[in-house]
């Protein structure tokens, strides 16, 4: 695999200052079995996690049937919004016919012999119950930022996966639709230990989004105080290079507009390109909306068996 720039530590440290206050990350992580189930094609175990000291973090922890010997890979998937408060990390298990192709990712995960964890972020699945906006705003009063707050569950929940004796800590991967995507890269940028990433519709850069109008097409969770005295959705990105990256957009998605995936495509490519990574970095683009299409799924399987 590629070479790390210690150089981007210093952005790194930068990006998550901006995130509020944070718990420590040095507390230990919790875990409590809650069920194990054979299913056809997986082993699904169910799990309550404590990983911010603040509320329990359900997870489903998603294995082959048939373990390969040795570790396998691992993948942290994040689930997306839609207002679907109830969803959380069912859509791993399920999967969603509105925006994502068949199987659900934890089948077709599970069939490349991987392990996949997925948690109910804040507002989602059995986190559910309160609205979007009271959370935002009790975590602004206490010096917390809501989208801050998310992520710093997802690092845990790395090292949660990354902990497990089945996992090959130098093969995980990263992947999600919508606010599932923008976690994917968010995390990726923040954390090393993410070897690939995979964002499915929502590379959006912030600048072309304002100019679009399309600011409330967001939730307000995805807003980060100061963030854009600091950084654009390309310097996040290049946080990531020169490890592969994967996105792909909808040309007629509002999240993400086209002057914006220019934008960043731009970047990335000349990014990459300097790093002597030119082909771990790739923009999938298609004219369609906010929706995972058969060419995407596709790209994604490719993407997945060439780099993890």
């Amino acid at each position: 695999m590629f070479a790390l720039d210690p150089h981007q530590d210093a952005a790194r440290q930068e990006l998550y200052a901006l995130l509020g206050d944070l718990p420590d990350r040095r507390r230990p992580i919790r875990s409590e079995p809650v069920s194990r189930e054979q299913r056809d094609k997986y082993v699904v175990e169910k799990l309550t996690l404590d990983l911010n000291g603040q509320q329990p973090v359900p997870a489903f922890l998603v294995l082959p049937r048939d373990k390969p010997a040795g570790r396998v890979p691992g993948v942290l998937y994040n689930h997306f919004h839609g207002g679907k408060y109830k969803q959380g990390k069912d859509e791993l298990i399920t999967g969603d016919s509105k925006y994502l192709q068949s199987p659900p990712y934890a089948e077709l995960l599970a069939a490349r012999g991987y392990v996949t964890l997925c948690i109910d972020h804040w507002l989602f699945g059995e986190r559910s119950g309160r609205t979007e906006s009271s959370l935002f705003k009790e975590m602004l009063w206490s010096g917390q930022v809501l989208w801050g707050m998310m992520v710093y569950d997802s690092i845990r929940a790395l090292d949660y996966l990354a902990s497990r004796s089945e996992v090959d800590g130098q093969r995980i991967a990263t992947m999600g639709l919508s606010m599932g995507s923008t976690m994917a890269w968010w995390l990726a940028a923040l954390d090393t230990r993410v070897k690939v990433t995979i964002d499915l519709c929502c590379l959006t850069d912030f600048h072309a989004l304002i100019d679009a109008g399309g600011l409330d097409g967001h939730g307000i969770y995805y807003y980060v105080p100061r963030l854009l005295k600091h950084f654009t959705t390309s310097q996040i990105n290049a946080l990531i290079a020169p490890r592969p990256h994967l996105s792909l957009a909808g040309n007629l998605d509002k999240l993400t507009p086209p002057a914006g995936l220019d934008r960043i495509d731009e970047a990335m490519k000349k990014e990459y390109a300097a790093r002597g990574a030119a082909d771990a970095w790739k923009l999938h683009r298609e004219d369609v909306g906010h929706q995972e299409t058969p060419a995407m799924r596709a790209e994604i399987e490719r993407f997945l068996d060439r780099w993890l």
